[in-house]
This record gives C-alpha cells, sequence and structure tokens, in this order.
C-alpha cells in the first residue's frame, strides 16, 4: 500500500476491520500546521488520493488546484432528475403494469396460472442477477452510457414483449428486458452522486428518484390497468407504452447527463471471474425464490433445494474471491497485472463501512422490500381474485399510494438534512408493517375507506423514506469510484427482497389454505380454484401478517444500529459551503476528511 513520505509521519490508527480499507497518512502533527493529508484506497489510483495542503502555504496551493467540475444549468439539472426519476418509474412500472394484465395474459396466451407469475419472475431473476457487474462497468468506463443503453435495451425488448404469441417468448424477451434495467439502475444512482455535490439540490434529487419506486408501481398498475381493459390490444398496449417511456429516459440522458469517458481508474480491468460467480449463485438463489412454490413438490422439491445450496456456496465463493483480489492488490509486493487477477467486483470491505452501519442500512432495506412488495402482490390479488374486481377497479383502489408517493418524497426532501436517520427509518418501516396489519385483520364486509385505503397510504412511506435516505447515505459512505457499485448492492437487495418476502408470504399463504381448506373437507388443487372462500380469506390475513412482521423486523434493526448515524442530507446550499477563497476551499477538504474519517472509524 503507498505511503506518503515526509521529515514527520503520523498516521491515523483504524480498527483491524478498517485499517486494510483505506490508509490516512499526514505529515506533521495536526491538520492545521503545515499537514498533508492523503487518503487512498487499495485499488485506487494514485491520481484519486485526496491531498490537503497547509492553508498557509499559499504556493503550494496554486500549484495544486481543485479539481473544476462541469458547469450545469438549472435546467439542465432538472431535466436529469425527471430523467432517472423517470428510469425509475420505468424499471417499477416494468412489473406492476405487467401484474394487472396477469389475468388477460393468461387467457389470451393460454398459460395456466400457476405459471403466470413466470412473466414476472423473469424480469426480476435477470436485473437481480446482474447488478452488480454492470455497476462496475458503469463505474469503471461510462455512468452515462451503461444508462442510455440500459434504457434503450428496455425499450427495445418491452417492444418485442408486445409482439409476443406465446409464453416462451413472452418469459424469453421479459428476461432480456432485465439486464437493461440492471444496467441503468446502478447508473442512476452513480450519475446522481457524482453530479450533484452534498447540498440541499443532492437531497431533492435523491427523493425525487425514490419516488420513482412507489410511483412507478401506481403509474403501472393505473396505466396498465386502464390499457388492458380499454384498447384492442389489451395487455399489449401496456408493453408498448413501456418502450415509449424509455425512449423517453435516452432521450433525456443524451441531453442533461454530463460526458464521462474520462474515468480516474487507471485499472479498468473487469473481475470477469467474479462476475460469473456472483451471477451464477444470484441466478440460482432468485431462481429457488421464485419457483419454490410452484415446483411440482413445492418447496420439497429436489431440484429445488439441490439448487438452493448450490446458490447459497456460490454466493460463499464469490465473497471469499473477492476478499482475495481485495488483500492481493492491499500488498506492496501484489503480483503482475494477469487477466485474472483485476481489482475485486464488489470490495467486501464496503460492508464494514461506518462500523457496520452500512452493512445493516443494506439489511433494512433488504426487510423493506420484503415487507412493501408483498403487500403490493397480495393487496392487489385480493381485490382481483377473493373481491373479483376488474382491472380498473384494482387500479382505482391503487391510486392513493401515487399520491402519497409524491407527498411522501416532497416531505423527505425537506427532512433529510434535518432530521436524523434513524426518526425517518423507524416512521416509514413502521407505517409499511401497518398497512399490512391492516389487511391482516380486515373485515371483507367493510367499505374500503375502513382498511383498503389508509393501508394504501400507509404502505408508501417506508419505500420512500428507506430507498431516500438509504441511497444518500450509500452515496456518503462509497468512495467515488464505487458509486454504481453501492447502488448495485442496494438495489440488489431490494430484488432480493422483493423475491424472498413474496416467496415466504406464498409458503404460508399456501399453507394456511390446504390446512383451512381440509378443516372444511376440502383438498385444495394445485392452482387452488376450489378452495372455500372462508379458507382464502384467513390464507390471504396470514400472508399480511408475515408481510407486516418483516417491517417491524426493520423497524427494531434501525432503532438499535442506526441511532448514531445522525443528518445524511445538507442544509446549506453547495455555493454557500464551496466555491469562496482558496483558504476556504482547503478548509473545506480538510473538514470533509476529517468527518470521512471520523464516520468510517
Amino acid at each position: 500500500m503507498r505511503r506518503s513520505i515526509a521529515s514527520q509521519v503520523s498516521t491515523v490508527p483504524f480498527a483491524p476491520s478498517q485499517h486494510r480499507d483505506l490508509a490516512y497518512t499526514m505529515a506533521g502533527s495536526s491538520l492545521s500546521s503545515d499537514a498533508s493529508l492523503e487518503l487512498v484506497h487499495p485499488g485506487m489510483p494514485t491520481k484519486e488520493a485526496i491531498s490537503c495542503s497547509s492553508i498557509g502555504d499559499t504556493s503550494a496551493r496554486e500549484s495544486q488546484p481543485l479539481p473544476s467540475t462541469p458547469v450545469r444549468t438549472l435546467t439542465q439539472n432538472i431535466v436529469l432528475i425527471c430523467t432517472v426519476t423517470l428510469a425509475m418509474i420505468f424499471n417499477t412500472a416494468n412489473s406492476s403494469a405487467v401484474v394487472i394484465a396477469l389475468p388477460t395474459i393468461g387467457k389470451d396466451l393460454n398459460i395456466p396460472e400457476y405459471r403466470l407469475q413466470w412473466i414476472i419472475s423473469a424480469y426480476s431473476l435477470s436485473s437481480g442477477c446482474l447488478l452488480l457487474p454492470l455497476g462496475r462497468i458503469a463505474d469503471l468506463y461510462s455512468r452515462k452510457w451503461a444508462f442510455t443503453i440500459g434504457c434503450a435495451f428496455m425499450g427495445i425488448f418491452s417492444l418485442g414483449c408486445g409482439f409476443a404469441q406465446d409464453e416462451t417468448t413472452l418469459d424469453v424477451l421479459r428476461g432480456i428486458q432485465g439486464i437493461g434495467a440492471a444496467a441503468c439502475i446502478p447508473a442512476a444512482l452513480g450519475i446522481l452522486a457524482k453530479t450533484f455535490p452534498p447540498s440541499p439540490l443532492r437531497s431533492v434529487a435523491f427523493a425525487t428518484f425514490a419516488a420513482g419506486a412507489p410511483v412507478g408501481a401506481a403509474i403501472g398498475s393505473a396505466i396498465g390497468g386502464v390499457l388492458t381493459q380499454l384498447t384492442k390490444q389489451t395487455w399489449r398496449s401496456n408493453f408498448w407504452f413501456l418502450a415509449a417511456l424509455a425512449a423517453m429516459c435516452c432521450l433525456g440522458a443524451l441531453i442533461s447527463v454530463d460526458d464521462d469517458f474520462a474515468s480516474d481508474v487507471a485499472d479498468r480491468r473487469i473481475d470477469w471471474i467474479g462476475a460469473f460467480i456472483i451471477t451464477t449463485g444470484m441466478t440460482f438463489v432468485i431462481f429457488v425464490l421464485s419457483d419454490g412454490s410452484i415446483a411440482p413438490n413445492g418447496w420439497k422439491t429436489g431440484y429445488i433445494i439441490a439448487l438452493l445450496i448450490v446458490g447459497i456456496v456460490f454466493l460463499a465463493i464469490f465473497l471469499c474471491w473477492e476478499r482475495y483480489l481485495e488483500q492481493l492488490h492491499a500488498r506492496d509486493d501484489a503480483r503482475p497485472a494477469k487477466w485474472w487477477n483485476p481489482p475485486p467486483l464488489m470490495s467486501v470491505t464496503i460492508w464494514t463501512r461506518a462500523r457496520g452501519k452500512l452493512a445493516a442500512m443494506f439489511a433494512i432495506v433488504f426487510l423493506q422490500w420484503c415487507s412493501f412488495n408483498s403487500f403490493n402482490f397480495w393487496f392487489q390479488l385480493y381485490y382481483q381474485d377473493y373481491v373479483g374486481l376488474n382491472p380498473i377497479l384494482t387500479m382505482v383502489r391503487v391510486l392513493p399510494m401515487c399520491v402519497t408517493g409524491v407527498v411522501c418524497n416532497l416531505v423527505v426532501a425537506v427532512l433529510v438534512g434535518r432530521v436524523p436517520v434513524v426518526f425517518l427509518i423507524v416512521i416509514g418501516t413502521l407505517l409499511t408493517g401497518v398497512s399490512n396489519l391492516l389487511f391482516a385483520v380486515i373485515d371483507p364486509a367493510a367499505p374500503y375507506w375502513a382498511f383498503g385505503f389508509p393501508a394504501a397510504i400507509l404502505s408508501v412511506f417506508g419505500a420512500d423514506f428507506v430507498y431516500a435516505t438509504g441511497t444518500l447515505y450509500v452515496a456518503k459512505a462509497c468512495l467515488p469510484h464505487e458509486q454504481s457499485v453501492g447502488g448495485a448492492v442496494f438495489q440488489t437487495l431490494t430484488q432480493v427482497g422483493t423475491a424472498f418476502g413474496i416467496a415466504l408470504t406464498t409458503i404460508v399463504f399456501n399453507a394456511t389454505l390446504a390446512k383451512s381448506s381440509l378443516s372444511d373437507g376440502v383438498h385444495v388443487d394445485k392452482s387452488g380454484t376450489n378452495a372455500p372462500r372462508p379458507a382464502q380469506l384467513v390464507a390471504y390475513k396470514d400472508a399480511f401478517w408475515t408481510a407486516a412482521a418483516f417491517g417491524f423486523m426493520g423497524a427494531v434493526m434501525a432503532l438499535l444500529v442506526l441511532r448514531s448515524v445522525g443528518v445524511v442530507g445538507e442544509r446549506k446550499k453547495a455555493a454557500e459551503t464551496g466555491s469562496t477563497t482558496p483558504e476556504e476551499k482547503v478548509r473545506s477538504r480538510h473538514h470533509d476528511v476529517r468527518l470521512f474519517m471520523l464516520e468510517l472509524g
């Protein structure tokens, strides 16, 4: 590991779990008197080191000018924020618009009900498995073009889905379409982190981007329901509408995102071995979570058990391999560069950042998406399959989520720079749990306003609060050259959380349905259509109880672990803390590095 040489050297101590990640070297005894501070990350090139010269040494400051950033107009910033938010809306609507059209797709293409979920799972499977490799590629080469190509990929194959004539073609096209989502979402997070320095505008940008998830779910359900029921092409119109959104994202990116081909990372080799290992492991795990409940013998099916074990083993091997590469590049006697020993795809020590609080944030994200998307899944099935409403009437019951999602993110943009993050996350996860709890005790005879309406409003608080504050925290904790990787890990956990939550609640639903039906003397068939209505209601309630537990677990974890994190947003404008005199710039650098050191341990 490279260290600077000076007449007097003192090294900032790190905990054993953290000294391998960052090395801070100070020449001199303090930051205020003839001090030079350098931050070096294993695998980070020399020119990415942060060097702070003495405030009193004017000639040194002038010989090492601060890096300049492109001057952006307000219009460019607004278009950029709208573009990446539209991409998030498109990504989420790609699932919700299809979910509400599943019954119609099944009838049109003669797909059995128990195989319909693969139209959703194929998209989640490919996008969830490739987030990390494609996020790394975006960091190393170009976030702008990773985003643009990803959106174009989604749009082209969305158009193809609209022309599919059979189940297999539709499933394959949906799987390929998910690759585009895996490219554009991590790149979008990296673009926001790079374009907007710590300021109120960064908080607004991340909060608006986070609004795309619940708003996309609501818009997808709303537009999907209308197009499915009222257009001649029914469900095919949904895919063509989504393709138009993708085209708008591509155009917006070309106009508003700065070119970023010139990367400061010297070693741009990709860890293809790690990419293969993590993709294989994630494919097996997400496949098992998606297919376990509909396998011939359910979760007892032989290939389900085998693939789950193999998937977990691959994930463990991936962590070991990445740790090996990380240690290899941190050594002074590192081996010569070969094709098999590039910098790691993901720094394993990213999970130890901020004394493990970043890992806790990732865990809370996982639990929140288990709860939130399980609610979305069973909410729509309850109204369509149990109550018997058509897609448009179901869509109307989802609309409050859209409005609340916008309001929540306005609240986040205002409060994230003033209120400690623990309060926002605890409140949000608790309210998502309560929304599930309302359906766990629902009375079918009661009006929609008694249970459905308040549940729809409360459900989005957790998703909005956790996504906005979580992505801000990831941007704060991750280093500049790994912003998209951090976003990829974040997004991967939302995908895995969704799959895990729906899988577990489906297991609970099926077990309760079989048990309750058997007590009434009915043996439930594979599709569950012959189950008595009272047994169906009990099964729905138990699924919501399970989803509520995920939300409450996230709240408890946040309360226990994130109490000392504080505020993650910014209250002052960049102009107030940024470009003034050279002395103030250097002081700001000293301050930022000291805060970074304290945060990391």
